[in-house]
């Protein structure tokens, strides 16, 4: 005869441990929106796309003679500050749509 398995975490035998199927309910807990985080990644965006175009248009001599030497920096911060601001945006948008894997 075969000793019976038991839960390790409470000591009860296998055989007397009840099983339920999960409602599709359970999975769906409704989170609050971040709005703090969504409004920062809003003004980290807009500064990028405002420093990027600034950048651009020094750049290409529109704006000032000066050349290259002013216009590097400003592209590098604006692509740095533009990047995180576009991620966590796209994911803010992700999951207002309902994508799966996204909340």
């Amino acid at each position: 005869m075969m000793p019976s398995r038991t839960n390790l975490a409470t000591g009860i035998p296998s055989s007397k441990v009840k099983y339920s199927r999960l409602s599709s309910t359970d999975d769906e807990n409704p989170s609050k929106i971040p709005y703090k985080a969504i409004s920062l990644a809003t003004v980290l965006f807009l500064i990028g796309a405002f420093l990027i175009i600034i950048g651009s248009l020094l750049l290409s001599g529109y704006i000032s003679k000066g050349g290259a030497d002013g216009a590097v920096p400003v592209l590098i911060i604006g692509i740095l500050v533009f990047l995180p601001g576009f991620y966590h945006l796209r994911i803010a948008y992700y999951a207002s749509k309902g994508y799966r894997s996204y909340s």
